[in-house]
């Protein structure tokens, strides 16, 4: 068993790149009283295109860093990793890396709050090639909900975009039309879409323009958030490990000058953040 600070500390966020930072905005509204660590891999992002395999092992050694920095809770802010890496992480690594950590993903709280956003049945998803190929929503919302018809479309372009600063662009609007009107050719019947990318909710008055009217639109922050209040409430031995001054750190695998540069977009404000490496598999 790897030995990991015993002390009480933050809880930590991972994601491949910025999107995570929208998870955490939302986490951080709902439960400001706690102490966060966020990782971002942005030196490797994005994790979209990369091999289930690949994304795991890049998973694990930002789950192993943030353990390194005391973090008794990890919360996978990605979609691609939370698909392709969280259920190995769970039943095969953490039983011997620790088996009182925990590591948590984004796709099962969304799909949980589903049921509450369709009256038609039929949903859609919008996400990364990674998610998408996954089937991870389909599997998680038919788990819960087998009655619920789902749809999924890969949006390429998407993250790139928001990353670039263009969201507001009229490429961005383009694009964002032509996979939304390409889902709905998919199933004319869809009344609810969720954004499973963290990156879209950048978007979103993009979105909001071209999805038809009576669709409504499902940004994950809220519901992962609330889906963690839960969890903490739930389990007093994992939240008596989690710090609680209302602090808020960053780390980065990339130049901390970029990442200062690139927060900005998802956070509306300054962050000091530390590079750090992310060492080999252990």
């Amino acid at each position: 068993m790897t030995m990991f600070p015993n002390a009480p500390g933050p809880i930590g966020i991972f994601d491949s790149g910025y999107g995570g930072l929208t998870i955490l905005h939302e986490i951080r509204q709902q439960l400001p009283q706690y102490d966060y660590l966020y990782l971002g891999d942005n030196a490797r992002a994005p994790y979209g295109p990369r091999s289930f395999e690949v994304v795991y092992q890049f998973t694990r050694q930002a789950v192993l860093k943030l353990f390194e920095q005391g973090c008794h809770l990890v919360i996978l802010g990605c979609n691609t990793a939370s698909a392709k890496a969280l259920r190995t992480i769970q039943q095969r690594d953490l039983p011997h890396l620790d088996p009182n950590r925990r590591v948590l993903g984004i796709i099962r709280p969304t799909a949980e709050s589903i049921d509450t956003v369709t009256h038609s049945r039929h949903i859609g998803i919008l996400a990364t090639e990674g998610t998408i190929k996954s089937h991870s929503y389909k599997l998680e919302v038919q788990k819960l909900f087998p009655d619920i018809h789902v749809s999924g479309m890969a949006c390429p372009l998407w993250a790139a975009i928001v990353e670039a600063n263009e969201a507001e662009s009229e490429g961005a609007d383009y694009f964002v039309a032509k996979r939304i009107d390409a889902l709905m050719q998919l199933d004319p019947q869809i009344d609810a879409i969720i954004l499973g990318c963290t990156h879209y909710p950048l978007l979103m008055k993009s979105i909001l323009r071209h999805v038809p009217k009576g669709v409504r639109v499902v940004p994950q922050g809220r519901y992962v958030a609330a889906s963690l209040q839960h969890y903490l409430a739930r389990h007093p031995e994992i939240n008596s490990q989690c710090t609680q001054n209302g602090t808020c750190h960053y780390l980065t695998t990339e130049s901390k000058e970029k990442f200062q540069d690139n927060a900005t977009i998802f956070l509306h404000e300054q962050v000091e953040v530390e590079h750090v490496e992310l060492e080999s598999i252990r």
